[in-house]
């Protein structure tokens, strides 16, 4: 009972932010893009400023997936060179 219990919790779909903080280059622009075309069914929306003067990107990602999907997506983000993921789910 208990093991089924969590299964249906971890199905269930959650809402959350994903933030990031990026230090542009070349191959890592490439794989951000490329994960959030794959995940593109999970993000409800997405805000991205540059900072410039720190030659950084912040962005954030609003999303509605299981946490599952979520630690897929993360998974992918976090293991770029120069990006830097945190997440919370409601």
């Amino acid at each position: 009972m208990e093991i089924v219990k969590q299964t249906a919790q971890k199905m269930e779909k959650r809402i959350g932010v994903i933030g990031l903080v990026i230090r542009p280059t070349a191959c890592n622009t490439a794989g951000i893009q490329e994960a959030l075309r794959v995940h593109e069914t999970l993000i409800i929306g997405k805000m991205e400023i540059p900072k410039a003067a720190q030659g950084q990107t912040v962005m954030a990602l609003l999303i509605e997936a299981t946490t599952d999907e979520v630690g897929a997506l993360t998974g992918k983000l976090g293991n770029l060179p120069d990006v830097r993921v945190k997440t919370s789910l409601v």
